[in-house]
């Protein structure tokens, strides 16, 4: 009767040797396959304002953010979405990369991921979303090789806003997943 509690641990091992063989380290540039909507631009320019100083060294030479993220947490810790969107946008890709490089370097580093969203929508539906986005990031950062332990995900929906207001401007600073370690 041994042989159940040994079949079981076998069964177990190679899940996880499965999991592990699967992890892929590329990732994808398209963006399709992290949220359940297609991206689209719509709104681009409202919904990065405010973050124009913190993320210009990402596309430069490299010697910004891809270098620090191994051994200090990224600068960058806000990334925005379009309206009614939970599709990672492919400008934000390189920061959430730099919080997966920074994870995997520092194993035993916990990071919530705080999805958001703007006023707009019943309450319930904002709810939902937020945790859709960061499930998202989640996800790709999952993809990427994060361990899934190392993640938490909390959907405060339309109930934190880090702008008042009633315009485009503050719906898009409001419609975000907020890296919290």
């Amino acid at each position: 009767m041994q042989l159940k509690p040994l079949a079981r641990s076998l069964a177990v091992a190679l899940s996880i040797v499965a999991i592990a063989g699967c992890s892929s380290t590329g990732g994808t540039q398209d963006g399709d396959s992290y949220g359940s909507q297609d991206g689209s631009s719509m709104g681009a320019g409202t919904s990065g304002a405010g973050t124009g100083g913190q993320y210009g060294s990402t596309t430069g030479s490299g010697t910004g953010a891809g270098q620090q993220a191994d051994s200090r947490i990224p600068e960058v810790r806000t990334i925005y979405f379009d309206y009614d969107r939970d599709t990672i946008k492919s400008e934000y890709e390189s920061a959430v990369m730099a919080h997966v490089r920074y994870l995997r370097a520092n194993p035993s580093a916990q990071v919530v991921l705080q999805g958001h969203t703007d006023e707009r929508g019943t309450r319930e539906y904002n709810m939902a979303l937020g945790e859709r986005r960061a499930r998202a990031v989640q996800r790709f950062m999952n993809i990427q090789g994060v361990s899934p332990s190392q993640m938490t995900v909390v959907s405060y929906g339309e109930e934190r806003p880090a702008v008042s207001g009633h315009n485009e401007n503050a719906y898009g600073q409001n419609r975000r997943v907020v890296f919290n370690y």
